[in-house]
């Protein structure tokens, strides 16, 4: 294994997981407060779920996102 083509490769998935992420939840957000379905002050439960089917790898990350 080449661990530098490993690691560029593993934090290259990450930023494209973390920005993309990131704006499918602004975006999401965005929509909610302006139809009205949220105030914009509420906290959400979230979770996310690495899975890597040929090492038989499924890993669940949880967390909050808070908006105030």
């Amino acid at each position: 294994m080449d661990e530098e083509v490993f690691n560029i490769s593993l934090r290259k998935f990450l930023k494209t997981v973390g920005v993309g992420s990131q704006r499918e939840i602004e975006q999401a957000v965005d929509k909610a407060i302006g139809d009205g379905r949220i105030a914009g002050t509420e906290s959400f439960p979230v979770h996310a779920v690495v899975e890597i089917p040929a090492l038989g790898m499924t890993v669940r990350f949880d967390g909050e996102i808070k908006l105030q």
